[in-house]
């Protein structure tokens, strides 16, 4: 999709080492069945109608395999300019407003040919699209991952200075066209460390492996390019061959991997981590007071995280701490992430101890602004030090100790986000902290009716839908006399989007297990009533947990197909019902077991990534109704000389040819179609929102 707006890239193709191996639908998605041990893969995206720059990605993915979603930003292409070849041309890159140009392209007069090695004369169509460091919103549209390959073999990282685009065509903008004696002005006032202008390159971009490969060196000149002033560039050489994407960069040898972890909700336990996360680290350029741009990035890295977080590589430097710093965000299924709060008194919820946090200088997002969203942080990459016992333990690990990193324990340092369940409400008639078992209280209505056997059970519901859709468990007594029609509690909670097929999500709801209360005397059969928010219907059951509650009377009465209601199961059902239960001395713990057997779709293994498809309960149709289905009141104003079809033999014709017909068929819809009404709150309950 588009970098500025969104706009997806319709049926464009996709090409993985060199071959087309998919497409793009109408509404931009794609997927692909990736090999095996694959953690590095390497896709080019083509635009057919010439909207967008030809992108080429590095995607991560985990060795482990698992499903990954992947948000491609794009790039627009510049309108194509008209250029004289017969005279020498000037292009600027990087020019915005008031802002200089980062550098400047000079092509010779007649320097233009044609496939055949023939030189082309005429008008020449030319559109340069350059991604300029200094404007971090493009951060995530930059192409590769910025990396090259050294001469002894090693994956280096490189530190972008811009990165441009060229398409030449002839004056119908039908035949390519190559250039020769091609030169670069680089600005060098755009580039405050000395130490890179003396290392900067020009690079291109190979497709096929996503490496940049070197082009050519700079060298100093003092030039006159204006009326008043003389400046110093770096001038490279470059000879335009095919459509390829050229960048300014210097090697980078400072660095480190950041350690986060990601998580399902706010409870920041090791149980409670997702895999699949997609978490991005954009190095900014140094801080003000170092030399350096300080409103410019440098390079764009992203990594999957695994069963024991992720390890993102970012510049950082040991003897100025805040000289490099870096901007996080992590995404799950196109869905932000959130990160611990920054306050003044910053917490321990944010998985790093101090002193060493506050040398890391952790702001989340909305730190100064309350009214910026939640879903990044930024941090001071200062490199441990080796002789401080509170450094070495993470969340900053060197280069050279990847592995000490990834395997790292969960007690040592990360940085956290997690899935807001802003999107999930609990509420309890009978209060109850789950983290302090000891609040437990003797009470009919209690959600735990024993202290010391904490059972949790879910259902499993399938949605169909573009939006992500917040379900209601309304969970009531059922048949015990002391609470029947009573209140035991609600859960609210979003589903999750799959991530291989659009259109569809999926949610594990907790309701409140049957069983007997907490004087151990009698039996409940809870009465659960699951109600999805919005415009939705039941559309299919399990079948094995229709015989199973058809077998075992009483039968709850289900007469609206926008909600589902049931007596709850006595039994553990399994996957095959789409029912998970679990029993444990802990209610998170048996909380986390059953949530992950739930996203599995399994009764034996857990996981992070919800599986839509499998140990599937009910399915609900939540797709909005097209505009061309009509009721009866539409139909009506429509053809207002002609009733409805079925209608017709109900007419009464005493009134007049037609009148009646219409009278009758409007009373009997009144009368068959109860009012719209707002939702009966009972106090002390709130509403779905």
């Amino acid at each position: 999709m588009a970098a500025d707006n969104g706009e997806p890239m319709r049926f464009g193709q996709i090409f993985m080492g060199g071959k087309k191996v998919s497409m793009t639908g109408y509404k931009g998605t794609f997927s692909l069945v990736v090999p095996a041990d694959t953690d590095r893969l390497v896709l080019t995206f083509v635009d057919r109608h010439q909207k967008f720059v030809n992108t080429t990605k590095v995607l991560p993915f985990n060795r482990k395999g698992g499903a990954v979603f992947h948000e491609i930003r794009l790039v627009r292409k510049r309108p194509a300019m008209t250029l004289d070849c017969s005279v020498s041309n000037t292009i600027s890159l990087g020019a915005n407003g008031n802002q200089s140009p980062m550098a400047e392209l000079e092509i010779p007069a007649n320097s233009f040919y044609g496939r055949n090695g023939e030189p082309y004369q005429g008008l020449v169509k030319a559109s340069v699209t350059f991604l300029d460091p200094r404007d971090i919103s493009l951060a995530s549209a930059a192409q590769s991952d910025l990396s090259f390959v050294s001469e002894e073999g090693d994956v280096l990282p490189l530190r972008t200075y811009g990165m441009f685009s060229l398409d030449f065509t002839d004056e119908a903008a039908v035949n390519s066209l190559s250039a020769g004696q091609v030169r670069v002005f680089l600005d060098t006032a755009q580039v405050n460390m000395p130490v890179h202008l003396e290392q900067m390159k020009l690079w291109s971009l190979n497709r096929k492996t996503g490496f940049w490969e070197e082009e050519g060196d700079f060298a100093f000149v003092q030039s006159r390019r204006g009326k008043r002033e003389e400046r110093t560039f770096l001038v490279g050489n470059m000879e335009i061959r095919e459509r390829r994407l050229f960048n300014l960069d210097v090697p980078e040898s400072r660095r480190c991997y950041v350690k986060v972890r990601s998580f399902r909700g706010d409870r920041f336990t090791a149980g409670d981590q997702l895999e699949g996360v997609v978490v991005s680290l954009i190095n900014l350029e140094p801080a003000p007071g170092f030399s350096s741009n300080p409103r410019a990035w440098g390079r764009f890295d992203s990594v999957t995280t695994g069963s024991n977080g992720a390890c993102v590589p970012a510049f950082c430097d040991e003897r100025q701490p805040h000289a490099y710093s870096a901007y996080v965000t992590a995404t799950l299924g196109g869905e932000e992430l959130e990160a611990v709060a920054s306050s003044h008194a910053l917490s321990s919820s944010i998985g790093v101890q101090q002193p060493y946090l506050q040398k890391l200088q952790y702001r989340r997002s909305d730190h100064q602004d309350p009214r910026a969203k939640r879903t990044a942080f930024s941090i001071s990459v200062a490199k441990p030090n080796p002789n401080s016992a509170e450094e070495v333990n993470g969340p900053i690990y060197p280069y050279e100790k990847l592995r000490e990193c990834e395997e790292a324990p969960f007690s040592a340092g990360h940085f956290r986000v997690y899935r807001v369940e802003g999107d999930r409400y609990d509420y309890n008639t009978v209060a109850f902290n789950e983290d302090d078992p000891t609040s437990w209280t003797e009470d009919y209505l209690a959600w735990w009716p024993r202290p010391l056997e904490f059972r949790a059970c879910y259902i499993k519901l399938k949605l169909i839908g573009a939006q992500e859709i917040t379900v209601r468990s309304r969970n009531l007594g059922g048949t015990h006399p002391r609470t029947v029609g009573q209140l035991y509690g609600l859960r609210d909670v979003r589903s999750t989007r799959d991530v291989n097929q659009p259109g569809v999500s999926a949610v594990c709801l907790e309701f409140k297990c049957s069983g007997t209360l907490y004087d151990q005397e009698r039996v409940d059969r809870t009465l659960v009533k699951v109600i999805p928010q919005g415009h939705c219907h039941m559309e299919s059951m399990n079948n094995m947990l229709r015989e199973y509650l058809v077998n075992h009377l009483p039968l709850a009465v289900n007469n609206d197909t926008t909600e589902f209601t049931m007596l709850a199961p006595l039994d553990p059902l399994g996957h095959n019902y789409g029912i998970y239960t679990v029993t444990d001395q802990d209610p998170t713990t048996a909380k986390e077991i059953a949530l992950g057997r739930c996203f599995d779709g399994s009764s034996d293994s857990v996981s992070r990534v919800m599986k839509s498809n499998v140990g599937v309960a009910l399915t609900f149709n939540c797709e909005d109704k097209p505009v061309s289905q009509q009721n009866v009141f539409q139909s009506l104003q429509t053809f207002p000389g002609q009733p409805p079809v079925y209608n017709q033999r109900m007419g009464r014709g005493k009134r007049g040819r037609g009148h009646g017909v219409k009278q009758w068929g409007l009373r009997l819809f009144n009368k068959s179609r109860q009012p719209r009404q707002a939702p009966i709150v009972k106090a002390g309950e709130p509403a779905v929102q």
